[in-house]
């Protein structure tokens, strides 16, 4: 997108404001679908956590994507956008039976990660199909609160748990349809990937009723230009020649599945943010915008790096600023960034905003969540409107009769 359709779209709907760019999101399901060209059968589902606005929910459904989802919420959301219930893996992480159950009633695929939980909805409902999430002790991702897949994570059933898992399908009669790992985030060596695959390949081995195996994602994007990146192509010819052989072995065509998220809307995504204060202390100018970790937490929890534009001058002379929030907190989006220089009332853009972004805002401090617009075929459409103080306190229940002021002393004459 263009710096003016940018200021456009802050000047017309105010700011902060998330914008998606709907070009990037289909270029992206492109790229990564002609990566996979030489398999027969390839799902693409889309991860929902990334970016769950019902708007680019109907975008990946008519794209042909399927969806991936961790929350009956989120399993609620794809059917209203339209997507199939068996185009839809409900994937949770240490949630109830009865969620579980509730996702199965709705008739989409389920994959189950604990043995627990495994053994319970068998011995109940050992006529719905079930998934395995496989833990492959393999450590992948950018940072430790992404890399899902080591020998301590809270994620899948170890592959030294096969033997008990066996067990319970043997005892329970349970129906395994499908195989599904996920290392982690921001995956750059391929070769660890295809080794965790192998992993499931021969976990796959042990089970005769297969339909899909599920390899995840976490592929890295460009933060900046010139950034790294996962080289999808490669990946492709790699794991998509080796997935052909096990087919051959394995004595039928199975479906190769990932769940992209951020690989697929993140750069697609643009955050902007109006400069509140430029302020020079003895050793830092802070540039101070109208928003915080409220609205974009990921530099604060991940240590994510985004790329910051002044749009409003961007070809003036580059300073360096530190890029912060107004939250009463530490809030630091970029430490010493080289950006144009920044004057009071400029708009920053923070690039990579489509991933993991609006969908861990929050009201902290009270603040409401900003708007959401998609940029499509060349015009900008509101997506979720601003909030208001009344979505603020739409659900909280005022007690008021508990607590009457007490009254003033009359003042003794």
């Amino acid at each position: 997108m263009r710096s003016t359709d940018l200021l456009n779209i802050a000047k017309k709907f105010g700011d902060p404001v998330y914008v998606y760019d709907s070009e990037k999101i289909i270029s992206q399901f492109n790229r990564l679908t002609n990566a996979f060209k030489s398999v027969k059968n390839l799902k693409l589902n889309y991860a929902a956590k990334a970016l769950s606005n019902l708007s680019i929910l109907r975008l990946m459904n008519s794209l042909g994507s399927g969806l991936d989802t961790v929350s009956i919420q989120e399993v609620k959301l794809g059917l209203l956008a339209g997507f199939k219930p068996e185009d839809i893996i409900f994937t949770p992480n240490g949630v109830s039976l009865e969620e579980i159950e509730e996702a199965a009633a709705l008739g989409v695929r389920i994959n189950i990660d604990n043995l627990s939980i495994l053994e319970q909805f068998g011995s109940k409902h050992a006529d719905i199909p079930v998934c395995i999430r496989i833990n492959p002790h393999v450590m992948a991702g950018g940072n430790s609160n992404i890399s899902v897949g080591h020998i301590d994570s809270k994620f899948g059933i170890s592959i030294h748990q096969i033997p008990h898992l066996l067990r319970i399908v043997e005892l329970t009669g349970m129906n395994i349809n499908g195989i599904h790992m996920h290392t982690g985030s921001d995956i750059l060596d391929i070769d660890v990937f295809l080794y965790a695959s192998e992993i499931l390949f021969e976990t796959a081995k042990h089970f005769k009723s297969l339909e899909f195996i599920d390899f995840g994602s976490g592929f890295k994007v460009p933060y900046k230009e010139g950034d790294i990146q996962t080289n999808i192509e490669e990946l492709g010819q790699k794991l998509s020649g080796r997935f052909n052989e096990f087919c051959k072995e394995y004595g039928r065509e199975l479906t190769l599945a990932f769940e992209p998220g951020k690989f697929l809307v993140s750069e697609a995504g643009y955050f902007l943010a109006k400069v509140n204060v430029v302020k020079q202390t003895t050793s830092t100018v802070f540039a101070s915008v109208d928003s915080g970790f409220n609205h974009l937490i990921r530099p604060m929890l991940y240590g994510a790096s985004h790329q910051i534009v002044n749009i409003s001058n961007p070809k003036g002379r580059e300073r360096y600023y530190s890029v912060v929030g107004y939250i009463c907190e530490t809030d630091t989006f970029g430490n010493n960034r080289r950006i144009s220089e920044i004057s009071e009332g400029d708009i920053l853009c923070f690039h990579n905003a489509g991933a993991y972004c609006f969908t861990m805002a929050s009201n902290y401090n009270s603040r409401f969540r900003p708007p959401e617009v998609l940029w499509h075929n060349g015009k900008a459409i509101l997506i979720r409107e601003r909030e208001t103080f009344d979505d603020l306190i739409r659900n909280q229940v005022d007690a008021k009769e508990l607590f009457e002021p007490k009254k003033a002393k009359e003042a003794v004459k």
